[in-house]
């Protein structure tokens, strides 16, 4: 039996037990996504179960495979933001307000319709509900998840610089443990079936075959419409807000809020005062007082900010933005890997994950062997942690070829080259591959620093040459960096694009250049950090600063992730190519004495600015005092201006990539910069934290930090010009004003 209604995300039906499925499948989007139109039908459904006495109740489902829905279309969000200045202007602040208000809060005002409708509405998820999608799930009264390895539940608007502001802080405070919900809250993780159920957030976890029948089933068996906070005997998990245990909770909460986000993250702050009030509140003025700190949120810069760059510029990247569209979709079904060592071995196993065939070569079966055997280990580690099957494993490992004969790559559509950084070595491994390949394969160089170009001129055909740069951990880190050669073509491009979002990371296109773009921002960073400590100034101080800065390691602890030996021959070989005055005299000092002379190389052999022991934390190596020439007091020390001094120096270098055509899009920019190197994601990222300050101001702190520091903080002329005009990264160079 169905019912007519004006849907057109929606179908509507009901059986002959009364009970009314409303599938969500959106035409022309492969997710579904929380819009006006699709709140505007979620009304006119749950008016007509109201209406319609013969419906007993409905169950919410998803007609796409695989994913429930991804939350709020947060160009809506954004929106509100446009229509608010506008507003201001024509209808003055306190109208604008008001609108701006009652906008921010309809979905939340929607779903708490559909919780007091009276009539029991059930979610059943199969795939992926986050965001407002499961703050959906929340309102609804019953919630069956599928226990398919792809459904996943949680709230993770505070990794886009918002939080929960449909009812999600309310409802998740009142379903757990204090505490527990705050961690959850501030984290944003995606939860799997198991843990949702365990931490109290869904009721059931079935088969996917089974979900809508369970759902069903629960409201034929009489359940009831109404939230259990809505019962007058409700009490709260961890009882009253002021209570001797209500009191166990809080200091600690806000003093773990201070330690984890240095008080650079406003959305965070907010979910502490919005769950503390709420907690002392009805439902309904809880709501309230969520929805206010929400639109306070949702205006704030950093919000702004991290919405452009890790929502929809991100969103943007990984469709393709810089694809060349005259090119149909050619992801590579099989490719090589040359050079087994912990980065071919690692661009292997995401390969292989992905569905990828790859044959990995080494010098001899041993080394081929060895390197495979790291996808062994990754995977055993997923199984030990439940997120895999042996099975799994076993197909993984199936479908990587390890070997050191050539010959086996010459079907391979596309080859990356992960051999040593060492020009000859490449050029070696270049060579032997390009005697098997097809004229059509691409050719692409995992190198970190030595430019495309040069290296293309080992490749018989360089238009089907280009770099692609992973960052380490490979498995972990989601960036890729494609580099563009003097005469790479379109092909070869297009493949490495689709490559990149086919192992499930997020390419930026930048042009050839020495350290291309990240690493020409980070070794500033660690530039900046050597300095700091011969200056005189305290290790520990150095790597606290960095993280109050927002930065997610110190410059210290970044030198050895990537290894103090490669600092040294980045080091040299800039001398060698560029002369003495491409180097810093004291980091070199520095350097020499770490490297050569201690032999502390990093975390790789266990001591580097830190000590590494087999058990325990790391901690600063005690030696490093006696190599600073003096010691500064550190209560002397301006700490904001060390602040200034790490994040500067990475956003001008970006800034410099621009004026050098290695950066051509600031969306890359931004996006690179918090997903390569984790640079200050409140700020939006390297160039939106110029744009942000104004480009005459961010110029008048460099001409401050370069009349005390020198030279390196001199800003470039394209600051300079900039700051003259008035100008933005993103009004000068944005998309909107390329496609112009």
């Amino acid at each position: 039996m169905s019912t007519t209604l004006n849907l057109k995300n929606f179908s509507f039906e009901t059986d002959a037990d009364g009970i009314a499925l409303l599938t969500w499948d959106m035409p022309d989007r492969s997710m579904n996504v929380i819009t006006q139109e699709v709140m505007s039908e979620l009304e006119q459904v749950i008016d007509t179960v109201v209406a319609d006495a013969a419906i007993k109740g409905c169950v919410i489902v998803s007609g796409k495979k695989d994913s429930f829905s991804g939350g709020a279309d947060l160009t809506m969000m954004e929106g509100f933001g446009g229509q608010l200045a506008k507003m201001i202007k024509s209808d003055g602040y306190e109208k604008a307000m008001q609108f701006f208000f009652d906008g921010t809060r309809s979905l939340s005002v929607l779903y708490r319709k559909l919780e007091t409708c009276g009539k029991p509405f059930v979610a059943a998820i199969n795939g992926v509900a986050l965001g407002g999608a499961f703050e959906m799930a929340l309102a609804c009264h019953y919630r069956v998840l599928s226990d398919s390895d792809k459904t996943r539940v949680g709230l993770p608007e505070v990794k886009v610089g918002l939080f929960p502001g449909a009812g999600g802080t309310q409802r998740v405070a009142r379903l757990m443990q204090t505490g527990d919900a705050l961690q959850m809250l501030f984290k944003g993780d995606q939860l799997r079936p198991a843990a949702a159920k365990s931490m109290g957030l869904v009721h059931e976890v079935v088969p996917a075959a089974d979900l809508v029948a369970k759902a069903k089933a629960w409201i034929a068996a009489g359940g009831k419409g109404i939230a259990p906070w809505d019962d007058p005997k409700f009490r709260n998990p961890s009882g009253k807000v002021f209570s001797p245990a209500g009191m166990m909770v809080w200091p600690a909460a806000n003093a773990i809020y201070r330690r984890e986000t240095q008080d650079n993250y406003p959305a965070i702050k907010a979910i502490l005062h919005a769950v503390y009030e709420g907690l002392q509140l009805p439902m309904d003025l809880a709501l309230k007082v969520e929805s206010r700190w929400f639109a306070k949120i949702l205006r704030s810069p950093e919000a702004r900010a991290m919405i452009r760059t890790l929502f929809i510029s991100m969103g943007e990247l990984n469709k393709g933005a810089r694809r060349p569209a005259n090119i149909p979709p050619s992801a590579p079904k099989k490719i090589a890997v040359l050079g087994a060592g912990f980065m071919g071995a690692s661009i292997a196993y995401v390969s292989a994950l992905a569905g990828i065939e790859v044959v990995l070569i080494d010098r001899d079966q041993e080394s081929a062997d060895k390197g495979k055997q790291l996808s062994h280990k990754l995977m055993t580690d997923q199984i030990m942690k439940g997120r895999a099957k042996t099975a799994q494993r076993d197909e993984l490992l199936a479908r990587i070829e390890a070997t050191p004969d050539y010959s086996k790559i010459v079907d391979c559509q596309m080859v990356i080259e992960a051999v040593f950084e060492d020009r000859a070595v490449k050029a070696e491994a270049t060579r032997k591959a390009q005697e098997f390949l097809s004229p059509d394969a691409v050719f692409a160089s995992n190198t970190s620093t030595l430019p495309i170009t040069s290296l293309a001129e080992n490749y018989s055909r360089p238009d089907h040459f280009i770099g692609v740069h992973f960052f380490s951990p490979v498995e972990r880190m989601m960036l890729v960096e494609v580099i563009l050669g003097k005469k790479t073509g379109d092909k070869a491009l297009a493949m490495a694009l689709d490559y990149v979002r086919a192992v499930r990371k997020t390419p930026i296109v930048v042009n050839d250049s020495r350290g291309f773009f990240a690493n020409r921002c980070v070794l500033n960073y660690i530039l900046e950090g050597h300095l700091m400590l011969m200056e005189g100034v305290p290790a520990a101080m150095i790597e606290n600063i960095a993280k109050k800065a927002g930065m997610p390691v110190g410059p210290l602890s970044l030198n050895d992730e990537v290894a103090l030996d490669l600092g040294w021959k980045i080091l040299q070989a800039a001398k060698k190519d560029l002369g003495p005055q491409a180097v810093d005299a004291n980091q070199e000092k520095l350097l020499e004495e770490m490297v050569v002379k201690q032999g502390r190389l990093g975390r790789k052999n266990g001591k580097g600015f830190y000590d590494y022991p087999e058990k325990g934390q790391k901690k600063l190596w005690p030696g490093l005092g006696a190599l600073q020439p003096k010691h500064l007091d550190p209560d002397t020390l301006d700490r904001e201006e060390l602040q200034q001094r790490l994040l500067v120096t990475q956003a001008l270098e970006a800034a410099r990539t621009v004026e050098d055509h290695v950066i051509v899009d600031p969306r890359e920019a931004d996006v690179g910069s918090i997903l390569g190197f984790g640079f200050a994601p409140f700020t939006g990222g390297v160039l939106s934290m110029i744009d942000g300050m104004g480009a005459a101001k961010f110029v008048a702190l460099c001409q401050k930090l370069e009349a005390k520091y020198g030279a390196r903080f001199k800003p470039c002329a394209l600051l300079l010009d900039m700051a003259a005009k008035g100008e933005t990264f993103y009004g000068r160079f944005g998309a909107a004003k390329k496609a112009a």
